[in-house]
């Protein structure tokens, strides 16, 4: 394995703060592309902004930082113009669900073949520690000093909804098995939502008292579980993880080009 041909040096070292998890999920994603094989010019990597969108400065693809919560649909002008292309996404919670949330769910219904990882730190790190849709009920950020009332989304259920052919979750604890699923994430011919619950010590960890970045990986490992497993069954109000579904369905790129093929033939 050879990840460093995959990075471009000259953006290193990064401006990740110490401990995000952010780095840890790049890490994962390289190894799938250098594991599968996947030759770098045909990736594309498009981004919105925030901390997760760093990621298309660091790596050596084709890249686009685009703007905030547009990136499913910079994504989809990609694909369709040029199907044959991997397209990565990667996101935060608001490029995914909050400003992004509508872009989200239509890429989702649509099924187009992009795989699409979505960095879930349950706060705005990058603006400073605001609480987004992801934070959930009882957390203490920026913007709710007297802790969030708002309920959180539950990005695979939302997934699953919205008609995603393939949806999994896994953390920056679980890294092989993160590994493993993206691989699969990036074979897979539809819209693939990788979830990846990521560590963010600096605003996170620090308002409400989840101690370094290590007791924050800790907390995934003590309190998810592998889909179907014992522990998940004796311990219900646990986080599942592995991949939710992973079916066949119609992609939409390849839909549009025999549509478009079939009304060309029409007017001749």
């Amino acid at each position: 394995m050879n990840v460093n041909k995959l990075i471009r040096d000259r953006f290193f070292p990064h401006i990740w703060c110490p401990g995000c998890g952010h780095g840890t999920a790049l890490n994962a994603l390289l190894h799938a592309v250098d594991e599968l094989g996947i030759d770098q010019s045909s990736i594309v990597m498009v981004s919105g902004i925030g901390c997760s969108a760093r990621m298309s400065g660091y790596v050596d693809f084709h890249s686009m930082h685009t703007l905030h919560g547009r990136a499913l649909a910079f994504a989809t002008g990609v694909k369709l113009t040029r199907p044959e292309l991997n397209v990565f996404v990667p996101m935060g919670d608001g490029d995914g669900l909050a400003i992004g949330g509508n872009h989200f769910i239509h890429a989702a219904r649509r099924n187009i073949d992009m795989t699409a990882i979505l960095l879930n730190n349950r706060i705005y790190g990058m603006t400073g520690g605001q609480f987004s849709p992801l934070s959930g009920r009882g957390i203490s950020a920026t913007t709710a000093p007297y802790k969030s009332i708002d309920p959180d989304f539950d990005t695979v259920k939302l997934a699953l909804g919205a008609g995603a052919s393939f949806v999994a979750r896994s953390t920056t604890f679980h890294v092989k098995e993160l590994a493993g699923i993206l691989k699969k994430a990036i074979l897979h011919k539809g819209f693939s939502l990788v979830e990846v619950l990521s560590q963010c010590p600096t605003y996170f960890g620090r308002r409400n008292k989840m101690g370094d970045a290590v007791k924050m990986m800790q907390w995934f490992r003590d309190n998810t579980a592998k889909i179907g497993s014992n522990k998940l069954e004796e311990h219900p109000d646990y986080l599942p993880r592995g991949i939710f579904r992973e079916t066949n369905a119609p992609e939409y790129c390849a839909e549009y080009a025999r549509m478009s093929a079939g009304a060309r033939e029409d007017r001749i």
